[in-house]
């Protein structure tokens, strides 16, 4: 039976910097008093890589989960911002409502194809819009369309 391998003191103190000291890596290095040479190994080791990679995973997950937390009132601003008496603002703002779908469906993490198809199809009828921002966002729309004709 092996022994399983253990980061050191060192490489611990050095991840933890790099994650949550707010230092540049070059600083963490001198603190540490841990050559560039030595750190381009630790990096090519597997249980260091394997930490930094789980701690990079962890800080994704905080990241998205913060997205996650404050879209909905994101959303709801901008549905507020549809009723702007700035008509530009309004405009951007319906633009940003109607594009809305797109970029989440990008961001999306890759599931199986049933469960994709059983998304899009709830996705549908998740966005609420009244009548009047229904109203507003096609409105939008044909400006956007009559100047484009009138570029032409």
């Amino acid at each position: 039976m092996t022994k399983k391998k253990r980061l050191s003191k060192s490489q611990l103190g050095v991840i933890e910097d790099l994650f949550n000291g707010g230092l540049d890596e070059k600083t963490i290095l001198e603190k540490h008093r841990v050559r560039r040479s030595v750190y381009n190994k630790w990096l090519a080791d597997e249980k260091f890589a394997e930490e930094f990679g789980r701690r990079i995973d962890w800080l994704n997950r905080q990241s998205q989960a913060l997205i996650a937390r404050y879209s909905t009132l994101a959303a709801a601003k901008l549905v507020q911002l549809t009723e702007s008496d700035k008509e530009e603002t309004a405009r951007k703002a319906c633009l940003d409502i109607i594009s809305l779908p797109r970029q989440s469906a990008k961001t999306q993490v890759t599931r199986p194809v049933e469960a994709e198809t059983d998304d899009r199809s709830q996705q549908a009828g998740e966005l609420q819009l009244s009548p009047e921002v229904c109203s507003r966002l096609l409105t939008v729309l044909a400006e956007e369309e009559n100047q484009g004709e009138m570029r032409k």
